[in-house]
Parts: structure tokens; C-alpha cells; sequence
């Protein structure tokens, strides 16, 4: 007998909004706890949000297409015996909830016993220079960092829903302020501001074809964008030798399928040597909050899945450094499937604390892969190729043909220095390098 607030969840300790994709449920439809109510979609991935409890959908707060904080409530759920006010004619009353010039517009109550739920936009007053300009929490926390007062954050152009500042026009103008290209006047007209959001004309001759972003392109260029204007970025290369750890797995791949069910891969050896690599030098396995460095006791590693679409998602094993060889190929089999199928649920794409790519799939023998924030690292390996290479013996040195591979790993400048960084990535060269190829499966 009471009316229950449907919240945005928060899908990775990174996330701090959604985008509203479908509302699968409309105002009046019933629902039963754990029914599928709305798609939405983060930068990482897309999710269905299910219903919390039995009852009748209310209210619905936003529409799609909306940018929604994590922790707002998106809908009102009525449980049995309360009164719902279908939106019956476009003359229906209408209550306003206003913080600064933003406004959501709420059915009233049906009834006077209802209980009613006010939705308050929790953000702080705008930060701006005259008052009544929108800013979301992401923008005024990077014009915080940033060090960008009310004054100029107001003459930056936006190119949002009623001209409000995206992550991307902050983040650009953030880039060209860094190369001296801004003049940011004190203020700006309205019509200035139109005119500068609208984008410029480009010409274009010949035989070309325009392709609009879908959707999480986008958002993985954002992503990708913010890395860099976060992380100072450097890489180091190492080559290691993994012909014991290439005969081996050619050897046992046929029993290992027909004992547990599973390919073997390399990315599980790959995976494992990480893992104890990490143990050696837990101060790669961080993130960095402000002046703060967060040391992460889990080592759970991130691995890039290339989807149909040549988009890329990272599902994440968690407690990789507990697992066996056997539990990481199962692991990594498993994510990797539903991954290509869109099967990933959101607790599987969050809380990574290190990433591997493997370059080596498209042939690729060396990458400069981006940080995938938080994270402080992230390691490529490239492809497996046969060279002629030194091979010190006994007998004195000979040179032989073996299995040769690129490891490059790229690191946070801020907290990982290059002997933090070189000596990790060397500690998981040598692990390959020592793999058991005498082991049994």
C-alpha cells in the first residue's frame, strides 16, 4: 500500500549517469518483481532495468533519449491498492518541479489519499555567470578540476538539448585552453552562443560517404578522449620467447576440450601471468582518486572483447588470481560468448582493476592501447610469430627458429614511473618465458 521509487542503478564505480533507451512499460502497465521495465545504456554497456516490486507503473519521470544521474528516481511504481492517474487527455494537470531553469513536469496526484512522490533534481544551482543555466554533475566536475570558475564556464558553447554543455564540449574546450586557442570572453549572448554551437559548414567533393556514430561509438570515443585528457600515457615494449608455452597448449589443446569441455585458449596463460605479475607489484593495481592513490586488494582483470558491430567491450574476471588455468579458460570462454551475443550483465563489466588486449587476434605484432579508466595500466600483446632468435646453451649460442611475441604495456604517467612500469611488464615477460610446458592438464 505504497508508492515505491524506481531508481537509476549504478553500473560501474566510473558511471555516474545513463541514457534512457526504451521504456519496455508504459504508465497504467503491471508489473511483477524482476519484470523488465526500461533499457537503458552506458558508456560500456546496455542493460535492462527490472522492476523492484509488483505493481502498477505510475508515474514515468523521463523520457528516451534523456541523460539520467545514477540514484534518481526514473518512474513510480504503485503497489496493489494504490490509485494510478493514467494520462487520460493532454489537459491533465500537471505539477512542476523546478530547480533553477530545469523542469520536470509530474502527473498530480490522483486522489487524495495518495501518496505523493516529489521529484527533486538534486543537482546544485547551476554554475553560471547569470544564473538559469543547466549544468550536469559530470561538466561541473570537470570545470572543477579543471580549475574553470562560473564566469567561463558560461561562454563555452554548448551543443546539448537547449544549448547545455556536454562532457565533449568541456573536454574540447578544456584541450584547446591547454594550446592557448581560447579567448573566453566575460559574456555571451545568447545568440553568440547559438551561432558558435552551430557547426561550421564543411565541403566535400568526390566520391565519400558520411557515417553518423551509432550510439556507443560515441560514447567510446568519449571515453577514449577522456583517458588521454586524464592519464599522461607511456608505453614500454618488451619481446618475450613463448615457444614452451606455444608447444605445450598445441600439445594438450585436443584432451583439454575433451577432459573440461573448454578451448584453451591463450588468453587464460596470458590472464594468469598478469595476475601473479600484479601480486609482485601491487602499486600497478591502483586507480587514482584526486591526491589519492586507491591500492585494490582484488586483482580483477578486464579483458577487450571485439564485438560484431567492431565496437569493443571489456567484461571483467573477477579474482583472477584465484582461479586455476582451468577456471580462467572457463572464465574467459564464457565472457567472451555472451559478450559477442550482448548477454553481458552490468556487474560483469564493472569493477575491473587491470585490462588486456590482445592486438595479436587482427595480426597486429605491437599496440599502444589507451587506459581504460579508472585503471592506471593496460597491457597489449601482440601477435605469436615464428623469427629466428639467440637461443643461449651449454654448448655455447645458437640461433634458432621460435615463437616470438610483443608485450607493450601502457601506464599512468601520474602515479606508475618508467621503472614501476618496465619492471612490471618485464616481471610478466619472464613469467611466460618460465611456463611449465611439462605440466599435466
Amino acid at each position: 500500500m505504497a508508492q515505491v521509487e524506481l531508481i537509476m542503478p549504478k553500473m560501474g564505480e566510473s558511471i555516474i549517469e545513463a541514457t534512457i533507451l526504451k521504456w519496455v512499460k508504459q504508465v497504467g502497465d503491471t508489473v511483477e518483481v524482476d519484470e523488465t521495465i526500461l533499457e537503458i545504456a552506458t558508456d560500456k554497456v546496455d542493460s535492462e532495468v527490472p522492476s523492484p516490486v509488483s505493481g502498477t507503473i505510475a508515474q514515468i519521470l523521463f523520457q528516451e533519449n534523456d541523460v539520467i544521474e545514477v540514484g534518481k528516481a526514473i518512474a513510480i511504481i504503485a503497489t496493489e491498492g494504490e490509485a494510478v492517474n493514467t494520462p487520460a487527455a493532454p489537459a491533465a494537470a500537471t505539477a512542476s518541479v523546478k530547480n533553477g531553469s530545469h523542469v520536470v513536469e509530474a502527473p498530480k496526484a490522483a486522489a487524495h489519499h495518495e501518496v505523493l512522490t516529489t521529484v527533486v533534481m538534486d543537482s546544485p544551482a547551476p554554475a553560471s555567470s547569470n544564473g538559469g543555466r543547466f549544468y550536469s554533475p559530470l561538466v561541473k566536475n570537470i570545470a572543477k578540476q579543471e580549475n574553470i570558475n562560473a564566469q567561463e564556464l558560461a561562454t563555452i558553447p554548448g551543443t546539448g538539448k537547449e544549448g547545455r554543455v556536454t562532457k565533449k564540449d568541456i573536454l574540447a574546450y578544456v584541450s584547446n585552453r591547454g594550446q592557448g586557442q581560447v579567448a573566453a570572453p566575460v559574456n555571451v549572448a545568447p545568440s553568440v552562443q547559438a551561432a558558435a554551437s552551430t557547426p561550421k559548414a564543411v565541403s566535400i567533393s568526390g566520391n565519400v560517404e558520411i557515417v553518423e556514430m551509432d550510439r556507443m561509438r560515441k560514447l567510446i570515443a568519449n571515453h577514449m578522449v577522456m583517458s588521454k585528457h586524464t592519464s599522461p600515457h607511456v608505453t614500454s615494449f618488451v619481446e618475450v620467447d613463448v615457444t614452451n608455452l606455444v608447444n605445450w597448449r598445441n600439445s594438450v589443446k585436443v584432451d583439454f576440450q575433451k577432459k573440461y569441455g573448454e578451448k584453451i585458449t591463450f588468453t587464460p596463460i596470458f590472464v594468469e601471468a598478469v595476475t601473479k605479475a600484479l601480486r609482485d607489484f601491487p602499486m600497478v593495481n591502483v586507480s587514482v582518486d584526486g591526491t589519492n592513490i586507491i591500492v585494490k586488494k582484488d586483482i580483477n582483470i578486464g579483458m577487450a572483447a571485439a564485438l560484431p558491430s567492431g565496437n569493443l567491450i571489456v567484461p571483467v574476471i573477477k579474482g583472477a588470481d584465484q582461479l586455476n588455468l582451468v577456471g580462467l579458460a572457463k572464465s574467459v570462454n564464457d565472457l567472451a560468448t555472451r559478450a559477442r551475443n550482448n548477454k553481458l550483465k552490468p556487474e560483469e563489466i564493472q569493477g575491473g582493476t587491470f585490462t588486456l588486449t590482445n592486438v595479436g587476434t587482427f595480426g597486429n605484432v605491437m599496440g599502444t592501447p589507451i587506459i581504460n579508466q579508472p585503471q592506471v595500466a593496460i597491457l597489449a600483446v601482440g601477435a605469436i610469430r615464428k623469427k629466428p632468435a639467440v637461443v643461449e646453451t651449454e654448448y655455447g649460442d645458437l640461433i634458432a627458429v621460435r615463437q616470438m611475441m610483443f608485450l607493450s604495456l601502457s601506464y599512468d604517467h601520474r602515479v606508475v614511473d618508467g621503472v614501476l612500469g618496465g619492471s612490471f611488464l618485464r616481471r610478466v615477460g619472464d613469467y611466460l618465458e618460465a611456463f611449465d610446458h611439462k605440466q599435466t592438464i
